[in-house]
């Protein structure tokens, strides 16, 4: 059952009633910072709260498991936008303990498309097309890693500014608490 009838219901009255005034800012980032991190329904208020940061404060970009599959993809493309239009000068990579893309198999994704009506010609033509579906779909195994893998590709895009820090965290998806997994400021390779 689809939630938008009450949804739209909602923000009549938030509008009508100029709830939105607490929030307005501007499309940059107060405090210089584009975050990446994950999806998780459990970091939505936790992780800014974690930080101190509250609305206009930080780009947040989000993907499942904060992860960065394409040098050239949207989530990198968000990335370099924010740090050459939207002023941010320091990029955050946070994952999180109990990820979802840690459990992901590939194959039980698969056969839940099939479910859905998505036909084995269809997987087939992908793959024939030089698609790997199963590594496409394949999440991770270790968040530290994975994080140590994503603050990389940030830091070693062709065109990133090499003076931005990119740090690397992991979150408690429970108590907020970070751990530390890359210093941005004292990495040697930067």
């Amino acid at each position: 059952m689809s939630l938008l009838n009450e949804i739209l219901t909602f923000n009549e009255e938030f509008v009508n009633e100029k709830k939105y005034e607490e929030f307005i800012t501007t499309k940059f980032p107060d405090k210089k910072i584009v975050i990446l991190t994950c999806m998780d329904t459990r970091l939505f208020e936790l992780l800014p709260k974690a930080m101190n940061l509250k609305n206009g404060d930080v780009k947040i970009v989000k993907s499942a498991g904060a992860v960065i599959n394409h040098p050239f993809g949207a989530i990198m493309r968000s990335i370099i936008v924010a740090v050459y239009e939207l002023q941010a000068d320091e990029i955050y990579i946070i994952g999180h303990h109990d990820c979802g893309m840690s459990a992901i198999e590939s194959s039980v994704v698969l056969e839940k498309m099939k479910s859905r009506g998505i036909e084995e010609k269809t997987i087939d033509l992908l793959k024939y097309s030089g698609v790997n579906l199963e590594q496409w779909l394949y999440g991770f195994d270790d968040v530290t890693e994975s994080v140590r893998h994503s603050v990389n590709m940030v830091k070693n895009h062709p065109l990133m500014d090499r003076a931005v820090p990119v740090h690397g965290l992991v979150i408690d998806p429970t108590t907020g608490k970070l751990d530390l997994v890359v210093n941005g400021n004292t990495d040697e390779n930067r």
